[in-house]
């Protein structure tokens, strides 16, 4: 009797092992699928870019250009697509000179080169409207020959008078203000902040064409010194020179200095 009770209450825990093993398996929650995300289309076109940076005044060539992708949104006029005749003015561009620094990367276009034959370097970086026009320097008329291209100077005038009484004096004044380098010598870039080369013994300023012939005056009556303005005034004084015209007008600094006791009179240049 013991044996069947026994016998009974085991197959009552064996089916209620097995009830329980059933309901957990049916309440249990399905494994959770792994969603991807929708992979987003994006439409791009082979466009021209620089495979290294290539500097002012550089011969471009097809070694220095390769085909990236690029977002069709995002696609410029100016760019070279391959798909639009692109392999044709690839080979067109070869050989043009660099007329403003591109970078590795930096698409190509047009504007920033200039074919050979076209005109020079300087010319092709001359902004319309303006003119090239170099000056004299040496150490104590151009910062110690620190000034280098593309810094922005003021240009200041000395020369000598005589007066009537035999008497003499030196006038200074600034001709112009906030005026951009072009070259220093025959170097017309600068990397790393390099100083310029020690044998250049001429700046080529930018200059508007009657700034041009107040400059070449300024030349044939004194001597021309150019004294280096500070990043932070290219904000104040915006990016075009500004003309003080000094050789029409009367005022100005002077030195007098005495010839046989007599002082001479001073005149002023600006």
């Amino acid at each position: 009797m013991k044996m069947r009770q026994v016998q009974l209450l085991g197959g009552i825990v064996a089916f209620g092992a097995l009830l329980f093993i059933g309901l957990l398996s049916f309440f249990r929650a399905p494994p959770k699928q792994e969603i991807k995300p929708e992979a987003l289309q994006v439409n791009t076109t082979e466009v021209l870019v620089a495979r290294t940076d290539i500097g002012l005044g550089q011969v471009a060539n097809q070694s220095n250009f390769r085909w990236q992708s690029w977002p069709s949104e995002a696609l410029s006029p100016a760019f070279v697509s391959r798909s639009n005749n692109g392999e044709k003015i690839m080979m067109e561009l070869s050989g043009s000179i660099v007329r403003s620094p591109v970078t590795a990367g930096e698409p190509i276009t047009a504007i920033k080169l200039i074919k050979a034959g076209q005109g020079g370097v300087l010319a092709a970086i001359l902004p319309k409207g303006m003119r090239a026009i170099s000056t004299r320097i040496k150490d104590e008329t151009a910062a110690g020959r620190m000034i280098l291209p593309n810094d922005r100077v003021d240009v200041i005038l000395i020369r000598r008078l005589q007066s009537k009484d035999r008497g003499e004096s030196f006038v200074s004044d600034t001709m112009f203000r906030n005026v951009r380098i072009l070259a220093i010598g025959q170097q017309i870039e600068t990397k790393d902040g390099k100083k310029t080369e020690a044998s250049a013994t001429t700046a080529t300023l930018e200059l508007t064409p009657r700034q041009s012939e107040l400059l070449a005056l300024g030349n044939s009556m004194g001597e021309i010194s150019l004294t280096l303005r500070p990043l932070a005034d290219l904000v104040a004084d915006g990016a075009n020179p500004i003309a003080d015209n000094p050789l029409n007008k009367e005022r100005g600094n002077s030195i007098k200095l005495l010839r046989y006791g007599v002082k001479s009179r001073s005149y002023g240049v600006n």
